[in-house]
């Protein structure tokens, strides 16, 4: 280690504890701005005069700006140093965030979504790495048990915050929110982070960005827009799959066989870090799949309003925090993969309990099984985080971090379309199977043994019996989603055999300075 890079590190150790704490103020924010606008679209539908397929593009803007500019902030971190591009993100972010909330037309607000997504893309990846360096070997698990739960936080309780500033004030205060967390974020790291850059700043590979980024938006836009244009019988949909196909297809031959590719080939010999990126799409997957699932099931089968169905969900959240306290303490002296098999059991218990919800019962069940699977994440979360990069090399971390968090958010977004996919086709099914029965032969079905509002003999009353078959159907529908994830879940326990021992090579310090 030389002079400069011992002082470098000695520099960051000394104001861990404000790094620390910008590093999660900027990771927060940007994972609370990854669902806190979901709950505020039909109010800025309104106010822009915009339709709900046109609404969408706010949401999928953000998602497609961010899905193409993770992957290069490992490049960006490796050419121009992590501190510039760090701060210059957080830059970009709040004042788009504060253009967001000032847009007064749909096409203004698509854009500043747009940039917000590009600002805010790099913030997680780089907080991981950062958190990295300046944290010795031994003490990885604890970092990302802190990272996890920053990481976590917005998405758990984006949703209530994003209700209740709505009902409350306005749906622009969504986006002013992040102004206050922004500045702290920025002036924290501008005053205590020391820079870090590879000493040879890295040749661009233009190809491999453009093919992966080619793959990873149509990706995104069909799996973001499927479900409204009943995937495959539309045309736009099968051009963006034959695209995705295309555009990865050509990156993964470029990188196997360039001399100076955009991702390094070497992460890929890593296992840990392959078998880790695994785990975290399918967690990414189970974890924003129930997410996307619960609160409408609470708000259109239960009845629950906005924020009564964010206060009942919120101790998710408490468990996440319990689970990261609890991994933090534990991971190092416990076999990774004995903490991450009782994680896959804790979250398959949650989601069993989930598929016996029953439109009789009350909250309780919502927040217990809630509780138990924010427990079951963290644990699963903290060393899947810690085994990826453990064995991996500092020099490979930027890009390391970047295709983590693309590999999670692709998870989310997989995850998201599979279960509201499957939840329409279930729907459908069971409200066939279900019709089937009503009949004037079924003694069930019989009008004086039904109330009179159902009375399949009547209009009114077969438009009602429609409507509680359509109910009960999407109802049994959720619960096999749920049924699938735990499958999934209890399917995923022998793959931890893939991960091999987490210790560092022997040397191995924080990588402040490449």
């Amino acid at each position: 280690m030389t002079d400069a890079t011992a002082d470098t590190v000695l520099a960051a150790a000394s104001n861990r504890r404000i790094i620390t704490a910008s590093v999660m103020a900027a990771t927060i924010m940007q994972s609370l701005d990854s669902t806190i606008a979901n709950v505020a679209l039909p109010h800025m539908q309104g106010e822009l005069s915009a339709t709900q397929d046109q609404m969408g593009w706010v949401l999928t803007s953000y998602i497609v700006a961010a899905a193409i500019t993770i992957p290069l902030s490992g490049w960006l971190a490796n050419a121009f140093g992590r501190r510039k591009v760090f701060l210059a993100s957080i830059v970009l972010f709040t004042v788009t965030s504060a253009l967001c909330g000032a847009a007064v037309t749909l096409p203004q607000i698509v854009l500043f979504r747009f940039l917000q997504g590009v600002g805010g893309a790099a913030l997680v990846p780089l907080s991981q790495a950062v958190l990295f360096d300046i944290n010795d070997p031994k003490d990885f698990g604890r970092a990302m048990a802190i990272w996890a739960g920053s990481a976590q936080a917005g998405n758990i309780f984006g949703p209530a915050l994003g209700g209740w500033l709505t009902d409350n004030l306005s749906w622009r205060w969504v986006f002013y929110i992040n102004l206050p967390i922004g500045v702290l974020a920025f002036v924290g790291l501008l005053l205590t982070m020391p820079e870090s850059r590879a000493a040879k700043r890295p040749s661009f590979d233009f190809l491999g960005f453009a093919t992966l980024s080619l793959g990873v938006t149509a990706l995104q836009l069909l799996l973001d827009r499927g479900q409204l244009l009943d995937w495959f019988s539309s045309p736009e949909i099968v051009i963006e799959a034959a695209v995705a196909a295309l555009g990865f297809y050509l990156f993964i031959s470029h990188m196997f066989t360039s001399e100076r590719p955009f991702l390094n080939p070497a992460l890929f010999t890593d296992r840990n870090f392959v078998a880790a990126n695994a785990f975290i799409f399918l967690i990414g997957l189970v974890l924003f799949g129930s997410l996307a699932l619960l609160p409408p099931m609470l708000q259109n089968q239960f009845g629950y309003p906005v924020v009564l169905t964010g206060l009942v969900t919120a101790p998710r959240g408490l468990g996440t925090f319990l689970g990261m306290i609890i991994v933090g303490r534990i991971i190092g002296r416990i076999n990774v993969r004995l903490i991450m098999a009782a994680g896959f059991l804790i979250t398959a218990f949650a989601l069993w309990q989930m598929t016996q919800f029953s439109p009789q019962m009350g909250y309780w069940p919502v927040i217990v099984s809630g509780l138990v699977q924010g427990l079951g994440i963290a644990i699963i979360y903290v060393p899947a985080s810690t085994v990826a990069f453990a064995t991996l090399s500092g020099s490979l971390r930027n890009e390391g971090t970047a295709l983590f968090n693309l590999v999670r958010n692709l998870g989310s977004s997989v995850g998201i379309s599979v279960v509201l996919f499957l939840l329409v086709q279930n729907t459908q099914r069971l409200h066939a199977s279900l019709g089937e029965h009503v009949t004037p032969y079924n003694a069930a079905a019989n009008p004086a043994a039904i109330a009179a509002h159902l009375d399949p003999t009547t209009a009114k009353g077969r438009a009602a019996l429609d409507a509680a078959i359509t109910h009960q159907s999407t109802f049994i529908a959720y619960l096999d989603d749920f049924k699938l994830m735990m499958v999934l879940t209890l399917l995923t326990l022998p793959f931890l055999l893939l991960v091999r021992d987490t210790k560092p090579a022997p040397g191995e310090r924080p990588h402040v300075l490449e």
